[in-house]
């Protein structure tokens, strides 16, 4: 854009200034919107490339005007508001952190080792029973022994265990 257009729609923009915001206001719905619009505007001109004379500076100006508020408006519509930013921001991770991860192999290594250390019948109870889910009933008839040897030998082991991690 040659200096004399761009001076010339400076001087128009700014003599019929309140006559432009007033058709963008109704356009746009927003006098606050017309004016951020208009000022950008004129700030543009700068860097606006028109090839040749400009025919009509009010219609130039206003389609100017009205593109600047649009892309405006499309900007602001892929903005998060503040409160959107906050909510994304307290998404709470479901997957355990490192130390988690940490904490649970230890305990993991303690448990194995605890279990480790129980007598073989109590091992095989306790592996039946809270590992395999089997019934206490059939355990007892699978290795031969009363419903009652089973609880105890199974209340024992759990007992050891817990004593061992710490519970």
């Amino acid at each position: 854009m040659s200096d004399a257009n761009r001076t010339m729609l400076r001087s128009f923009l700014a003599a019929r200034y309140d006559d432009l915001k007033l058709r963008l206001s109704r356009r746009l719905g927003s006098a606050e919107l017309a004016s951020d619009a208009l000022q950008d505007t004129y700030v543009r001109l700068d860097r606006a490339e028109v090839a040749g004379a400009v025919q009509s500076p009010a219609a130039y100006l206003f389609r100017m005007a009205f593109n600047v508020a649009m892309d405006r408006q499309r900007a602001e519509k892929r903005r998060l508001a503040h409160n959107e930013v906050q909510d994304l921001l307290h998404i709470v991770d479901d997957a355990p952190g490192p130390g988690q991860i940490a904490e649970a192999r230890f305990e993991i290594e303690a448990l194995e080792k605890a279990i480790a250390e129980l007598t073989p019948r109590r091992r095989v109870i306790l592996l039946a029973a809270r590992l395999q889910g089997m019934p206490q009933r059939e355990i007892a008839s699978r290795l031969g022994v009363s419903l009652r040897l089973v609880e105890k030998e199974l209340r024992l082991a759990q007992e050891h265990c817990a004593l061992k991690l710490g519970k």
